[in-house]
């Protein structure tokens, strides 16, 4: 720590992110009842912005400063960063402005002080991953009931609100009337398909019944009008039906 300013953080930490700027911000603080002038250098000036990179901090005051550094295209081995930071810091006249400040008066010259404090860069990832759950101490599994707590939990109030509304309709003396009264309409209905089925069924066996009926008497009658009009015998009948085919109608 410098005698004249308390600075914090002791080193800058960059999200790291190719291709991207990254910011953070360092405190500078005074803690006496003189005017501390400061100026802050870098190993590396064309990487970094520093605002402001020089001032005057106020008796008992804060003097806030934001670095950004510029975008990378390339990632540096093993995300090591050797990059400095110099912070010195002068006592200033009373009065002294950001206007008044010179580069003589960061010049160690007539026995005056010029305290620095140095900073390294550090590079931490820009999206550290999620931290991973443990199971317990065996390993095993969680219980399906403890997924099932958890996918419910995740659910988000809206949709946590319309399962609960639509389980109180269900619930409703007017929704069970309903679902009684559809349960009863579909048995009729499937009382009513089985008894059609049936009745259809009858129609067809009486529809049989009187085809049959009807090729028996056409032969009673044929027989009846050959015995009559021809005067067969009841055996010149039957040669003679034979012949025709007509046999075939017994």
């Amino acid at each position: 720590m410098g005698d004249f300013l308390y600075i914090q953080p002791s080193e800058l930490k960059f999200p790291y992110e190719l291709r991207k700027q990254s910011s953070c911000s360092m405190q500078l603080t005074n803690k006496t009842d003189q005017y501390i002038a400061f100026k802050v250098k870098t190993t590396s000036p064309k990487r970094y912005c520093v605002r402001p990179n020089a001032g005057v901090v106020l008796p008992n005051s804060v003097c806030n400063v934001t670095v950004t550094m510029q975008a990378h295209k390339e990632a540096p081995a093993d995300m090591q960063c050797k990059d400095k930071f110099l912070i010195q810091s002068v006592v200033a006249p009373r009065g002294t402005t950001n206007k008044d400040l010179t580069v003589e008066m960061f010049h160690r010259k007539d026995d005056k002080i010029v305290n620095e404090f140095k900073l390294r860069v550090v590079y931490i990832p820009a999206n550290p991953p999620s931290p991973v759950p443990e199971g317990d101490e065996e390993g095993s599994p969680r219980t399906s009931s403890v997924e099932d707590d958890n996918r419910t939990s995740s659910l988000p109030e809206a949709v946590t609100r319309w399962l609960d509304k639509s389980h109180e309709k269900l619930s409703s003396p007017e929704a069970r009337s309903m679902i009684s009264k559809v349960t009863e309409e579909k048995d009729s209905a499937i009382q009513q398909n089985k008894k059609l089925q049936e009745e259809l069924e009858l129609l067809k066996r009486q529809t049989d019944k009187t085809r049959a009926g009807g090729s028996a008497s056409m032969f009673v009658v044929l027989v009846s009008l050959l015995l009559v009009i021809r005067g067969f015998s009841l055996d010149q009948l039957l040669i003679y039906l034979v012949r025709s085919n007509l046999l075939i109608l017994i």
